[in-house]
């Protein structure tokens, strides 16, 4: 039984790192310290609770995440401070040392938060107290959603991966995949809707991985959602190549409330490199699956996810992959070094890249990257489009989204937030980050 009292009155602080599943979690959690009276902290106030939403996907991401603990407990003296997320079930000793640290919980743990509590009492010297389970024994699937002051929801559909890819150590953090249902799906799409959401991502670690759990499919999910009344847009995140069906991209490209935006990661496009990183495809099927969506959806945005200086990745090998990522059809890169991550398979690769030559690949993608992305928003300058603003104030400008992700910002205007208008996409903002239109424009 849970003791309300220990909770009357008491303020929490949420900060989150990583990925946007991280940030559904985390919104989630707050929901439920929320029914017990807790109280989101407000800036500049002094938490009784901090709650830290670890990542792990690169050796910098834990650095981040231990200078943030630490950094919190200094801003929030003698708060209970809880430490969750991928970092913590990798390493929730390690984790537990941290100067400040008073709960570790695990993955299968993290949303029976209030379970573990212990009556908030800070621990004594020694490190803080750890419940975390061994990664093959995760099988329980925490439904999230974010709900938070952005226009957009983040709706986790799936969790855990079963690729083992050689470089990535995320099914060791988040397990086996596993996902709830589409009738579990349907009724937080409609709860959102009905809060007045009108965008939505899918989102988790694998997507397109989609019914394990369930016998359904990932095809099934979207048409399901499609129906739901109220929203105006789903996004898709980050979904593998080979499970992007050509099915699913026809659906897309016809259907109500289907973004024409897509995530796809490629991670390299030589072949030889996929092979060491051990994806499931090859450049054949990715670069089919981008002529495929730009055959049908021509004004579709393309993010396509990069990692370069893996192990192996010799000189020949990087420039037939600049070559590939430089021919293809797509909008933007997010460009990614290789770190090297304990007990994963890639460390038995021989050939190591220096963080020189990471550094020069890396360059030389973001420039593509650049010319890429210039060369969509100029592609539709002076076209119409459906805007939907967003909260966000920035030197008295706001700014939205497109269907197809281009952004616009124009003058703040508070009874445009959470509102779709259509307007004329214009010219660039002063820092070439977005496309300019007008009051007048703006119907």
């Amino acid at each position: 039984m849970i003791d309300k009292t220990v909770f009357e009155n008491k303020i929490a602080a949420y900060y989150t790192l990583g990925c946007k599943l991280n940030f559904a979690e985390t919104s989630t959690i707050g929901k439920v310290l929320a029914e017990q009276g807790v109280r989101k902290a407000r800036t500049g106030e002094r938490a009784d609770i901090c709650v830290v939403n670890t990542c792990s996907v690169t050796e910098l991401a834990d650095k981040k995440c231990r200078q943030a603990i630490r950094r919190i407990g200094k801003q929030h003296p003698g708060a209970f401070i809880v430490v969750t997320g991928c970092y913590a079930q990798l390493k929730p000793e390690e984790v537990s040392h941290i100067e400040g640290v008073d709960l570790v919980l695990g993955a299968e743990q993290k949303l029976d938060i209030l379970t573990y509590l212990d009556n908030l009492k800070k621990k004594e010297e020694g490190g803080g107290a750890v419940i975390a389970s061994p990664t093959k024994d995760i099988r329980t699937f925490s439904p999230s959603c974010s709900a938070d002051d952005r226009t957009r929801h983040f709706l986790k559909v799936q969790d855990g991966c079963d690729y083992f890819c050689s470089y990535c150590t995320i099914p060791f953090a988040r397990g086996r995949s596993r996902n709830g249902t589409i009738a579990s799906m349907v009724k937080q799409a409609q709860e959102v809707a009905a809060k007045g959401g009108k965008e939505i991502v899918l989102t988790g670690v694998n997507i397109g991985d989609f019914g394990k759990s369930t016998g359904e499919t990932f095809i099934d999910l979207i048409r399901a959602l499609d129906e739901v009344e109220g929203i105006l847009r789903y996004r898709i995140s980050s979904i593998e190549p080979n499970l992007i069906t050509d099915e699913a991209i026809d659906f897309v490209a016809g259907s109500k409330r289907f973004a024409p935006h897509f995530h796809i990661p490629l991670q390299s496009g030589s072949d030889e490199v996929l092979k060491l990183m051990r994806r499931r495809y090859d450049t054949a099927l990715f670069r089919h699956k981008i002529e495929k969506i730009k055959e049908i959806m021509p004004h579709a945005f393309i993010g396509v996810d990069v990692i370069v200086g893996t192990r192996g990745e010799t000189d020949e090998w990087f420039e037939a992959a600049r070559s590939f990522i430089e021919s293809l059809d797509i909008s933007q890169l997010h460009v990614f070094s290789y770190s090297e991550r304990p007990g994963t398979q890639a460390l038995k690769i021989a050939h190591v890249v220096d963080a020189k030559t990471k550094h020069l690949r890396s360059q030389q993608l973001l420039d593509i990257s650049e010319r890429k992305l210039h060369a969509f928003y100029e592609a539709h300058i002076g076209n119409e489009a459906d805007v939907l603003f967003e909260h966000t104030k920035k030197g008295g400008m706001m700014h939205g989204f497109t269907e197809n992700y281009i952004k616009v910002e124009i003058p703040y205007d508070s009874s445009l937030v959470n509102e779709t208008r259509r307007v004329v996409l214009g010219g660039w903002n002063e820092d070439k980050t977005a496309l300019l239109t007008t009051n007048h424009h703006v119907e």
